[in-house]
């Protein structure tokens, strides 16, 4: 064998042995991008197309994010599932309306990008399934797979006309050690200071047990008192659930702020069945959390917000005081991270 086909052979077994790897591909006809652990075995699966959705995080070949329809079903007729992004709000408003800066900006229905919940209140922002993403880097390493994709959110009248703050976002989803980070940049191109109130809605499932045998463990301290309308009053009380708490005839549906957090800044909270654990860490700058377990569903969902419910108009009442901002030509950025143990 000659040596420059000896080299060769060499590099090709070395990137098949691979730790980490990023690979495109489509599936239903949807573009994919997909990292995997193969040490971990763990893959990822996004769709940039798809609102930048990963609907998939299989684990030793089961997925962890709770996904009901294929993938081509999803394109067609979005649901909510895998990891959704919120933006330029999460959650609801109170109103066709809202107010940042002492000014008020009104929403207009008539442009058909307004989602509404079962009040008709304005819910999850204007970006949850959209296909305007675009992937602008992808690299496997020795430590890690990931990708970039980035939404010139400043480009779109469409959107612009709803929130009227030039920004761009850029979403990194990153693979090492088993662990999936996902990271959210936001950068303000607007003359005037930008409000932050954006979150995920990641649904997630066990395998090993029954949702009725699910334990969780809540890392808060406060919870808000919520309306009829599921809308913040701006009053906490003390958490009083046990610790964990049994989903065995009950439910969640609560905000959750004063975030127990580690050494490391981070607030973890966890579902576990008979020994599979779903565990999703919060960066600092998420210092709320909405918890979702409804009855007779095979998911629980852990939020990381950056805001409470109807931040913007809460603030502007003077009843919420932590509303996170961006200057002007600066950045915010910020990470949560999802293990699986047990499996």
């Amino acid at each position: 064998m000659k040596l420059s086909a000896l080299f060769l052979t060499i590099a090709m077994s070395a990137a098949t042995a691979a730790r980490y790897s990023v690979t495109t591909t489509q599936l239903d006809g949807v573009p994919v991008v997909q990292l995997a652990d193969r040490e971990a075995q763990v893959e990822v699966s996004i769709a940039p197309s798809v609102g930048n959705l990963a609907y998939e995080m299989k684990v030793k070949g089961l997925n962890v994010f709770w996904t009901p329809a294929p993938l081509g079903e999803l394109k067609v007729k979005p649901a909510l599932c895998g990891n959704p992004f919120l933006a330029p709000w999460a959650n609801r408003i109170d109103q066709d309306a809202y107010f940042v800066g002492g000014r008020k900006y009104l929403l207009n229905a008539d442009l058909g990008n307004v989602r509404r919940d079962g009040n008709q209140k304005p819910i999850h922002g204007l970006l949850m399934f959209s296909p305007l993403w675009e992937v602008i880097r992808q690299h496997a390493s020795e430590s890690r797979a990931e990708v970039t994709s980035r939404l010139d959110y400043w480009k779109y009248p469409d959107l612009m006309a709803q929130f009227p703050f030039a920004h761009t976002i850029e979403m990194t989803y990153r693979l090492s050690g088993g662990v999936l980070e996902v990271e959210t940049v936001l950068r303000n191109q607007s003359a005037e200071t930008m409000p932050v109130a954006i979150g995920y809605h990641p649904y997630f499932r066990l395998h090993d047990a029954p949702r009725e045998a699910w334990t969780v463990h809540l890392a808060a301290r406060s919870r808000y008192k919520l309306s009829e309308q599921l809308i913040p009053t701006g009053e906490t009380e003390p958490v009083q659930f046990p610790d964990p708490v049994p989903l065995k005839g009950g439910q969640l549906d609560d905000v959750f702020g004063d975030l127990v957090r580690g050494a490391d800044g981070r607030a973890e909270f966890w579902v576990t069945g008979k020994a599979q654990r779903l565990q999703v860490s919060y960066g600092p700058k998420y210092p709320v959390a909405v918890v979702y377990a409804p009855p007779g569903r095979e998911f629980i969902c852990f939020e990381p917000m950056t805001a409470i419910t109807n931040a913007f108009n809460l603030a502007h009442a003077g009843v919420y005081r932590d509303l996170q901002t961006v200057p002007p030509g600066e950045e915010w950025r910020e990470s949560f991270w999802i293990r699986a143990t047990g499996f």
